[in-house]
This record gives structure tokens, C-alpha cells and sequence, in this order.
């Protein structure tokens, strides 16, 4: 087994990424904590400053003995019964072991060094995860060997919500924290993430293309009335109530992606925003329909097509070649509808474009925006405390 198969970095004994006397969910929010102690500036970048680019994701297994630590890491307090694992590690078996997200991970991140040095930009590009190598933590650590004075972060999903959103801010603290707890560490950059890029024009124009070409890929006769279904990954509905300041953002930054989409690539035509890869105990309301239930009930009101474009992700990794090249494909099979996928963002120059001016955006001084300047209480979920383990 590989060295990487183990838990993703625990902060020292002790240690926590909320100061003591403070709950998660007051101020000084984690943007503000992670930016040094300041909100993020809607100033120009100081003069000199030595900045970088963080692409931050989720991570994926490399290989058939890294699937279950991988998952574990995934999973890790969350109370989800081994049985389930077993099962989602089989979705990772049936392609070797291997996710596609890393290799897909590696693109964006050498995309956006070609963008960056076309427009002339001086700043590197860094890549961590949450729960695979390479980790966050090994990334923070390296900027700051590196002399890093602030980083900011691109998070791997242009969303609001805990998952979405939060738990990247949460990522950073842990690795921020983790290396001020070493005394022979280097002092490390300040943070901010960019804000969500769910409205951005590029990552329109990415999904418009994906959907407009899907579209073409069915018979002629079948074009004009083919139904269109966006997907995204299902939540708990009470992290769906929080996400956002005044909560409902998740769902409503999706159905406004969608629409977007649909209004450059097929304008006017109606559209159906549904939820897929569901993971937690049927006893805790998630988001609905999932895809499956919603191509039977199409399939009932006698649609003989469907279009199904998954505007919540990024890039085409396991859960949407799993979830919909696998089991929504079959399941329309059955049915006898006419299925295609649209593809995803991924490396389309518009959206490694789009992503570029978010970073000059911020550079620049723009306005913070929500997912760079975040309050206090957004998109927070209780979880219930582990025996023995710090406060988040």
C-alpha cells in the first residue's frame, strides 16, 4: 500500500481551527481569519507582494489499494456504515482504482499557467487537496518554503453550500493552522478564495457549448422536443437551508447556471434542475428528484428524449461518468429514452479565461464577492463533536 494511503494531516493535539471562546459560526469569520486577520481588501494588491494561485480540490484514489483509505479520509467522522463504502469503492474498481479527477486536476492547473503567462501574469500556480495527495497541507507548506506572501485559493466548485464553499475555506485554516503549530515552519501566506464563478462568463459559455453540442448528437426529429435536465450533486436539505447568507443559494446559484446555459444554447426551451449522487442514510431528507427517479417520471408523461447537462461540476470525474454515463444511461435505456450527457467545463479556454479574470478581479481591487468574503454563520452546518476532538 502507498504512503499516501492514510489520513489526511490532523492538526496537532490541541490544536483547532476556531480560537478559543469562539463558535464556528461568529465572527472573526473564517475570511477573515485566514486573510490575516483582515476582510478581504477591495484595494489593489500591495506593490511587491509575492502571491500565488492555489487550485483546491476534492482528490481521488491513484490506484485499487488507495480506494478505501481514499474514502475513509471522505467519510472520516461522518458515521457512514463501511457497507457503503464497499459499495462506492466499486465505482472506483470498475475504472482500476483510478479517478479521473487528479488527471483532470493537473489540466486546469497547467491551463492556467499557459492563460496566466499569455496575459503576462507573474504569479504561480499550486495544487492541494482535502483528501488526497497532493494534500493541502503539503501545498501550504510548500508555498511558504517557497516565500509565498498570499495565495488565492480556487476552489473546484463554483457554488455555494458547506461542501461547496466552506469546507474550502475550512481546508485552508487546517492548513494554515497546522503550519503555524510548527516552530521550524516557515511563516505562511495569507488567503483568499475566489468568490463563486457559477455566473461567470466563460463557465456559461463552457456548459452553453457542452449543451448545444450534446443537443446535435440526437436524431434531428428528436432535437426540438428532447428534454433538458440539469444536474448537480444532492445535499441534505438542511445544508441546502443554510447555504449562503440568507440561505437557498445552492439551488438558486444552480438554476441560474442552468438558465444561462439554456438561454445561450437553446433559448426559450424549458429546462428541469435535478440532483444526483445521493450519499447519506435515507433518514435525512436530500435534495429531490434524483436523476433516476426523474427519467421514469418523464418517461410516464411520454417524453421520448432527454438532455442531461451536470452544470454542478467542473470536470467530468467519477461521480458523472458513475452516475450518468453508467446509471442514468442505463436507466434511460430501460425506459426507452433517447439519452445524451453534455460534458463539462472542464479546460474550455472561455472558462480558463473566466477563472483568470477572477484572479485579476481580485488583484485589482474588485469588490469582495460572496465565496471570497463570507459571513461568519454562512453555509454552516452543526456537526455533531467526535470524543476527544477539538472544536472545528
Amino acid at each position: 500500500m502507498t504512503d499516501l494511503a492514510r489520513p489526511r494531516h490532523p492538526l496537532p493535539a490541541g490544536a483547532s481551527i476556531t480560537p478559543p471562546g469562539q463558535q464556528p459560526n461568529e465572527d472573526p469569520s473564517l475570511a477573515v481569519r485566514n486573510n490575516g486577520g483582515v476582510a478581504p481588501s477591495a484595494s489593489p494588491a500591495p506593490a511587491g507582494r509575492r502571491e500565488a494561485l492555489l487550485v483546491l480540490g476534492f482528490g481521488g484514489p491513484e490506484g485499487t489499494d488507495d480506494v478505501m483509505p481514499f474514502l475513509e479520509n471522505v467519510t472520516r467522522g461522518r458515521g457512514i456504515p463501511p457497507e457503503r463504502l464497499l459499495d462506492v469503492a466499486e465505482h472506483y474498481h470498475h475504472f482500476g482504482g483510478v479517478s479521473p479527477i487528479n488527471e483532470q486536476n493537473k489540466a486546469l492547473v497547467a491551463a492556467l499557467e499557459g492563460e496566466l503567462a499569455a496575459a503576462g501574469i507573474d504569479v504561480p500556480v499550486y495544487w492541494g487537496n482535502r483528501n488526497w495527495a497532493p494534500y493541502v497541507e503539503d501545498a501550504w507548506r510548500q508555498m511558504a518554503e517557497d516565500g509565498i506572501e498570499h495565495a488565492y485559493v480556487l476552489a473546484t466548485s463554483a457554488y455555494a453550500s458547506f461542501s461547496g464553499c466552506r469546507q474550502y475555506h475550512e481546508d485552508v485554516a487546517r492548513a494554515r493552522v497546522a503550519l503555524e503549530s510548527d516552530p521550524a515552519a516557515p511563516a505562511g501566506p495569507t488567503a483568499e478564495k475566489l468568490p463563486h464563478y457559477f455566473d461567470a462568463p466563460g463557465f456559461v459559455q463552457a456548459n452553453a457549448d457542452a449543451l448545444a453540442a450534446a443537443l446535435a448528437e440526437l436524431p434531428a426529429e428528436l432535437r426540438d422536443t428532447a428534454r433538458l435536465v440539469a444536474t448537480a450533486h444532492s445535499i441534505p436539505n438542511a445544508m441546502a437551508a443554510v447555504a449562503g447568507p440568507q440561505g437557498g443559494a445552492y439551488e438558486a446559484e444552480l438554476t441560474r447556471a442552468a438558465q444561462l446555459a439554456v438561454d445561450a444554447a437553446a433559448p426559450g426551451r424549458p429546462f428541469d434542475l435535478v440532483w444526483q449522487s445521493r450519499s447519506g442514510p435515507p433518514s435525512v431528507p436530500w435534495l429531490e428528484p434524483d436523476v433516476n427517479d426523474h427519467l421514469r417520471a418523464l418517461a410516464e408523461q411520454g417524453e421520448k428524449a432527454v438532455v442531461v447537462f451536470p452544470v454542478g461540476f467542473i470536470s467530468d470525474h467519477l461521480e458523472v461518468i458513475w452516475d450518468l454515463d453508467n446509471e442514468a444511461e442505463e436507466t434511460a435505456g430501460e425506459l426507452g429514452l433517447a439519452f445524451v450527457r453534455a460534458g463539462t467545463a472542464g479546460t474550455h479556454p472561455a472558462f480558463v479565461a473566466s477563472l483568470r479574470q477572477l484572479l485579476e478581479e481580485r488583484r485589482a481591487g474588485g469588490e469582495p464577492r460572496l465565496g471570497t468574503n463570507c459571513p461568519a454563520h454562512c453555509c454552516f452546518v452543526q456537526r455533531p463533536a467526535r470524543p476527544g476532538a477539538p472544536a472545528a
